[in-house]
């Protein structure tokens, strides 16, 4: 049995780039460990949806906890940072967000938690975080100091291919805000990285049920994940069955012509 420890930002993170990961290294017989930064308090969510005297940030942790069991999650930890919010807001200027904390000091408590459990395997972001959040910037960092602590063998940087999100946003105008006003206002360029850079590709098509499952348990953030609970399986397979990975540790030196299509666990 190995250990695989994924960290994230938010809940409702671990969905998106290592749903399948966890879900399939669980069924494997692996070890399954989920970290979140922060406590998701400044994120948007439906009017009506919260109880009386609930809090966002209790109904984001059930989400998780929720979320965290169809995936296969054996440990989820919560560091408890305060939620930093999107770039350019206020939140940014909260002296105890994550993305202001001590790189040093969240490092460490993270390298507890890859020490305790003996990690073989870290997944951390990109170092633009994927699309340039700060919380998930500063996950970047913290992730590989803390790796460097605790001598994580394999480290990979889980991230979207910008090739393929180009081509699914060219073929569905909906995605598309010159065609549609609502779509998501995308800097396309600034988002994950060329899928030359990338080194591992991991089919996930046999858990996407799960990764689904998951998806809808996330209530609160409705409007992240609502696009995609009633597509076809086909379509959910061609956004979300293949999950993306830049390895980092060991280096790489040139990303090799054909790419991983496992994590080492």
């Amino acid at each position: 049995m190995s250990v695989l420890v994924c960290f994230h930002a938010h809940p409702d993170d671990e969905v998106f780039g290592t749903g399948g990961i966890m879900r399939a290294a669980a069924d494997a017989g692996h070890r399954v460990v989920l970290v979140t930064a922060t406590d998701g308090a400044l994120g948007e969510f439906p009017e009506g949806l919260l109880a009386d005297g609930e809090s966002l940030h209790d109904r984001r942790r059930l989400e998780l906890e929720r979320s965290a069991e169809i995936l296969g999650v054996q440990r989820v930890v919560m560091l408890g940072y305060a939620d930093s919010g999107m770039a350019g807001t206020d939140g940014n200027d909260n002296p105890i967000a994550f993305a202001n904390a001590s790189v040093e000091e969240a490092a460490r408590r993270l390298a507890d938690v890859l020490d305790e459990e003996q990690a073989r395997v870290l997944t951390v972001y990109d170092p633009n975080g994927g699309y340039g959040h700060p919380d998930h910037v500063q996950v970047h960092h913290v992730g590989v100091r803390a790796a460097e602590l605790a001598s994580v063998p394999f480290v990979y940087e889980g991230t979207m291919n910008r090739d393929r999100m180009r081509e699914m946003m060219a073929a569905n105008p909906n995605w598309d805000p010159s065609e549609n006003d609502e779509a998501p206002q995308l800097d396309i360029e600034s988002f994950g990285l060329p899928e030359s850079e990338l080194t591992t590709a991991v089919d996930v098509t046999g858990v996407l049920a799960a990764k689904r499952a998951a998806m809808v348990v996330h209530e609160s953030q409705i409007g992240d994940f609502g696009p995609f609970i009633p597509m076809s399986d086909a379509d959910l397979a061609s956004a979300f069955g293949t999950e993306w990975f830049r390895r980092i540790v060991p280096a790489v030196d040139a990303p090799p012509t054909v790419k991983e299509t496992a994590l080492p666990l």
